[in-house]
């Protein structure tokens, strides 16, 4: 973690340092990007038409990890981002700026159209010059997490669905029993070959789509491995819902492909039968992930995330009636996949809102507690002020808790995460009370010293987790958003 009075100095200011450097331009610009779960920052950053993306990370050996593999796939013509120029401790890095529109982006906006299942066609083409042509003279010591997707990596992914999903949903089963088979499962998927160099986490949104080509980016998780893995991320993501004919068309484009890059002939149909079984290690790993990130954390996008996860659970064990062949593992995936699973973690536009509304403020302790309305009053007030105020810095003084930088800024550099989820927590045993006795009204304010940073970020925070988690009415208002200070004094707007 970086010192709060080092963030400026040390990441922009290095950042814009490098782009100087190599474009021989001071920057105009310098914006921050939404990051979800790495310790990685970016920032776009601009002069002009010219544009790159500045990366922070602490974690060397990582960035020595993408700095490796980026050379090893352009020199075999895989699309990957051009790194420009580096600091000299590795930790920051100029890289090609390849647009906002990942290919998970293109699947949401115009939907399964014919150049969206072309553009996955070229994904899995590029995947493959991956996995045969620069895996065969990839260096596995320069991997960074883990080397090898071998049977530890697979019963790790295991039991992090166990204890990170299964475990939290209050489902009754044969604990040792479980363990026993998943130990077994794991043994003979760590026998499968071939292992090529596997990318690890390839689904849509690791895929930029720039001037029509395809882009890989967050590659830092190659390792040798099978390359159905691979497949089944990418044509099984939850979220992408792709239909069961494009996941055949593509599965066969990929094996038609292999014969363009004059991979030695291999076995169809036992490639086919070990694809089918890496898509079920990574559905559970993904429900793993979901669990940890949406339920333990309580973050909004990983809680939409699972209704569709178990959705494609379902999918996928109607489909194959004898996968896995293990009884204790097959029952338990049928409890979780039940239509009431589904039901418990699937927010419907179409279903009957609770009456529950819940207003959310954030105020200035300056100007006093805001005052609830509504027949029951009452409600919760929660003080910001023992949080990191971000307001100190120059760098955030003129932005809001509704800004990019804020929230990065809050959720790494102060204890707001923690105090976040203890909210939650709290605040939920009221929400459902509330829904179960039909009430109507709760009120939940958040107070910090100017209501511009910290109580801002807060509302709309809690206000996201509880549309998301119950799908309520939720109103927020910023009290104080008259008074925010914008702007230095004796400058225009």
């Amino acid at each position: 973690m970086i010192a709060p009075n080092k963030t400026i100095v040390q990441v922009t200011g290095i950042l814009e340092k490098l782009f100087e450097e190599h474009f021989d331009k001071k920057p105009d610009s310098i914006e921050a990007l939404a990051v979800s779960g790495s310790d990685r920052r970016y920032y776009r950053i601009k002069s002009g038409t010219t544009t790159a993306i500045g990366t922070y990370n602490t974690n060397v050996a990582e960035n020595n990890t993408f700095f490796y593999f980026t050379e090893l796939f352009r020199k075999h013509q895989v699309n990957v981002p051009e790194v420009y120029k580096l600091s000299k401790d590795r930790r920051s890095y100029l890289q090609q700026d390849l647009g906002s529109i990942s290919l998970f982006d293109m699947v949401l906006r115009d939907g399964y159209t014919e150049p969206v299942r072309k553009l996955y066609h070229k994904a899995l083409a590029q995947l493959a010059k991956v996995q045969w042509i620069a895996g065969r003279e990839a260096d596995y010591k320069q991997c960074f997490a883990s080397k090898q997707f071998d049977e530890k990596a697979i019963m790790s992914d295991l039991l992090y669905f166990k204890y990170y999903f299964a475990d939290l949903q209050g489902i009754a089963y044969d604990r040792g029993g479980l363990i026993s088979e998943m130990e077994l499962l794991s043994k003979d998927l760590g026998r499968v070959q071939p292992q090529t160099l596997m990318y690890r986490d390839f689904q849509s949104r690791n895929i930029m789509v720039h001037d029509g080509k395809i882009f890989f980016i967050d590659f830092q998780g190659c390792m040798q491995g099978p390359p159905q893995y691979d497949i089944a991320s990418l044509l099984w993501q939850a979220r992408a819902q792709l239909p069961g004919a494009w996941k055949e068309d593509l599965l066969n484009g990929y094996i038609s492909s292999l014969n363009d890059l004059h991979v030695p002939r291999m076995d169809e149909i036992y490639f086919r039968r070990g694809y089918v079984q890496f898509v079920l290690v990574r559905l559970l790993q993904v429900l793993g992930s979901y669990g940890f990130r949406g339920l333990l954390q309580h973050k909004a996008h990983f809680i939409t995330s699972i209704g569709p996860a178990l959705k494609n659970l379902d999918m996928f064990l109607s489909d194959h009636p004898q996968t896995p062949a293990y009884p204790e593992l097959r029952s338990l995936l049928e409890k979780l996949s039940s239509p009431e699973m589904q039901d418990r973690y699937t927010t419907s536009h179409n279903e009957v809102k609770p009456r529950l509304v819940v207003q959310i403020n954030s105020f200035s302790y300056k100007s006093g507690i805001p005052k609830t309305s509504g027949p029951h009053g009452g409600g919760f007030v929660f003080d910001c002020r023992g949080i990191l105020n971000p307001g100190r810095y120059v760098a955030y003084k003129y932005l809001t808790g509704n800004d990019e930088m804020v929230r990065q800024f809050l959720e790494r550099e102060s204890r707001m995460p923690d105090f976040m989820n203890y909210i939650y927590s709290l605040v939920s045993i009221n929400v459902e009370d509330y829904i179960a006795r039909g009430f109507e009204q709760l009120s939940v304010s958040f107070g910090c010293t100017g209501g511009q940073h910290r109580s801002v970020y807060a509302a709309n925070q809690l206000a996201n987790y509880l549309r998301t988690r119950y799908n309520l009415e939720v109103v927020v208002t910023h009290c104080n958003e008259e008074k925010w200070v914008l702007q230095k004094e004796g400058t225009d707007a």
